[in-house]
């Protein structure tokens, strides 16, 4: 029989030596636990971790190394009642393990109750439908590894699937398809690079489970957004094993990324977990230790509280729940070299009573982590709770999804009344939402489509939404799409509405770029993609949900608006916009299709959607890196989202004498054929359409 000794309780999860593996978990409530060590058939041995300090129970195994498939059953009470659920016939999965093999097969075993009657206690054994973790090699040549550390204001974001981007890509080798090495393969990096991408954002790369009542609708979770291991890479998206083998190929794509310049931001999902509500699978956590892992009612601990919408919420109130995920984020920093974070439903994760607390104890151990606090931190401000919108509320080290951008941008394009005003506080960099916390215009990350939601040939194609083959009656996913398909719902072959929506896409794509902040692209809205007016395909694993790799002229509009963004600091400030001054001498000036500076009543006139932007180059007020002053050429914005065409005049020579062409959304080919203009000229501007000028000497 193999020997156990004592070990050590720190680090929790099981850590290899290069002689054995320490093992250590946590668990307040355990009175008994054994770890379980599978051989390659399956054949399962068990040995009681001999210690326990601290509620921690560890133990060390000599002999045991990379490639040992494990797992933890767990002694102590089942009292639903009290919030305990114990049940040593389930095998656990460490939440701390670094590598998963297999994926869960759903039978009634892995729940702690009979289907037939909830209150009767399933001791059935659920080691054959469980995955298990594997010890692995932490070990890896970096070479000279170094984070690009692209400062927020240089950075343009690419959010992006790893098996769907790659999936359906021709010159990517059929075995890495959809795997991190396909995300890594050259032909990939050389398309961000051609987009001018400087990050990607992941969507959720932690071990996750699909839903048991997705897959008994022959569906997947294909977002990911149910996770079962925080320091796990998701198992099906490596292409060279599951024994370890992902942490390895992830580690190299990070290191292929990072040699382009490329940082890599993780979606990451610390709000719930796959084990769902009361009813759900014992797979982890709710074995381990159900009342420190999640919050519970007050008035009957049986039931979760569930801010999230997937059952349970991580309870951030304890010091053990709140120490895994600042262990998983150092982790993942440390060991996987990633440069930053999402935080799905980041509100959640503020919520230490029942009220979004912007001081939470997760919010201070970010602050004052080493660590943690030097990377990106990107919020999306929202939960499904009561006062969980939360949009301009986070902290000063943090960013923010800026949904109020995406929703004002949508319906100044689609010509909603009095919309004027608070687009051009989204184009400047929402100061309404930022400047009160002493933060910048980059902590608004600025999008107009991204996973949830339609994508951005579908937003200007598709009133409403066609989520039939989502198997919920067309019940699942927003109705608020801000959307319009330009005359005609979904595909059509009329001239005039397609050229209107590759228009619509283009004014969407210019907005998105030569907004203040940090420009998102969601993957394949360069290359038209479409999910046929499915606005949810979080369970459509197959072509609905890929990226097609199809040639569109989307693509050079993109790369045209990247190198104008990345040329010009004019696009990018640090800063806010003072408006001190006036006229030519404003760092910025709004203008009337007159070309006069718009007056107060101007903006209140709630059927006006057209506008001109002066973006004064000279009046950069922050310095370079080395303490320089910036200056830059100045530009003209010329924007009409009426449904009539509209003639602009020039602002006075004080702006600038002569003007040439630089961007035009309606006729993007034509800007370098149209000769030059000058002060007072009359600029006819088609409708619904932007056209940027630039001011020669």
């Amino acid at each position: 029989m193999r020997e156990v000794w004592p070990g050590d309780a720190y680090p929790l999860g099981a850590t290899w030596d290069g002689t054995g593996t320490n093992f250590a978990l946590f668990s307040e409530v355990a009175r008994r636990v054994e770890l379980c060590l599978f051989d390659a058939d399956g054949t399962e041995t068990r040995r009681d971790l001999p210690e326990a300090d601290g509620f921690v129970w560890h133990g060390y195994l000599p002999g045991i190394g990379p490639g040992q498939r494990y797992g933890y059953r767990v002694h102590g009470p089942f009292s639903p009642r009290d919030g305990h659920r114990c049940n040593p016939s389930k095998l656990l999965l460490d939440p701390y393990g670094k590598a998963v093999e297999g994926g869960v097969r759903w039978h009634e075993s892995l729940f702690s109750y009979r289907f037939d009657d909830p209150d009767a206690l399933n001791e059935d054994d659920s080691a054959p439908y469980m995955p298990k973790n594997v010890v692995i090699n932490p070990f890896f040549d970096w070479a000279d590894d170094r984070p690009p550390r692209v400062p927020y204001h240089e950075s343009v974001i690419y959010e992006a699937h790893v098996k769907g981007l790659t999936r359906l890509h021709p010159a990517i080798p059929e075995e890495q398809r959809g795997t991190y090495a396909g995300l890594a393969h050259p032909v990939m990096i050389d398309h961000l690079l051609d987009l001018g991408v400087t990050a990607v954002e992941l969507m959720p790369v932690h071990q996750s489970v699909p839903e048991h009542a997705l897959v008994a609708r022959g569906l997947a979770n294909y977002w990911g957004y149910n996770t079962i291991g925080f320091f796990a890479p998701h198992n099906s998206y490596s292409s060279s094993g599951q024994a370890g083998e992902q942490v390895l190929e992830f580690k190299a794509m990070v290191r292929a990324l990072h040699e382009a310049g490329i940082e890599v931001i993780l979606d990451v999902v610390y709000n719930h977990t796959a084990e769902g509500d009361h009813l759900g699978p014992t797979l982890s956590f709710r074995g381990i230790d159900n009342a420190s892992y999640y919050r519970l009612r007050d008035d009957d601990k049986r039931y979760h509280l569930d801010y999230t919408g997937c059952g349970n919420s991580l309870n951030v109130r304890n010091p053990h729940a709140l120490q895994l995920i600042m262990d998983s984020l150092r982790y993942w920093i440390l060991e996987m070299h990633v440069d930053g974070f999402r935080f799905d439903l980041a509100s959640a994760l503020a919520r230490e009573l029942h009220d979004v607390d912007r001081l939470a104890a997760f919010f201070d151990l970010v602050q004052q982590d080493p660590v943690v606090s030097q990377v990106k931190l990107i919020a999306e401000p929202w939960d499904v709770g009561e006062g969980g919108y939360q949009v301009g509320n986070f902290p000063p080290l943090w960013t923010e999804w800026n949904g109020k951008y995406r929703d004002t941008v949508r319906d100044f394009w689609r010509g909603s009344y009095a919309t004027m005003p608070e687009f051009a506080s989204r184009l400047t960099g929402s100061s309404d939402l930022y400047e009160h916390s002493a933060r910048r215009p980059f902590a608004s990350i600025n999008f107009v489509t991204c996973h949830d939601g339609f994508t951005l040939t579908d937003l200007v194609s598709y009133d409403h939404k066609h989520n039939e083959a989502n198997g919920e009656d067309n019940r699942d996913g927003t109705d608020d799409n801000r959307s319009w398909n330009c005359g005609t719902e979904g595909p059509t072959r009329d001239p005039a509405v397609l050229e209107l929506r590759a228009r619509q896409r283009r004014n969407f794509l210019a907005t998105l770029f030569l907004s203040q902040g940090v420009p998102m692209l969601s993957h394949g809205d360069e290359l038209g993609r479409t999910q046929r007016g499915n606005n949810n395909a979080y369970c459509q694993d197959n072509e609905t949900a890929w990226v097609h790799w199809e040639d569109s002229d989307d693509m050079e509009f993109v790369r045209i608006l990247s190198r104008l963004r990345h040329d010009h600091p004019v696009f990018r400030r640090r800063r806010f916009f003072t408006g001190r001054g006036t006229g030519a001498a404003a760092d910025i000036a709004w203008l009337t299709p007159a070309g006069d500076s718009m007056t107060d009543q101007d903006w209140n006139v709630g059927f006006a959607k057209s506008l001109g932007v002066f973006l004064n180059g000279d009046a950069i007020t922050e310095p370079d890196p080395r303490g320089r002053r910036v200056r830059d050429d100045s530009f003209l914005l010329l924007v009409n989202a009426g449904s009539e065409p509209v003639e602009f005049i020039l602002p006075g020579a004080e702006y600038g004498e002569r003007w040439e062409f630089a961007l035009d959304t309606a006729e993007p080919g034509s800007v370098g054929e149209r000769p030059r203009v000058k002060a007072r000229d009359a600029v006819p501007l088609t409708d619904r359409a932007l056209l940027v000028l630039r001011r020669l000497p």
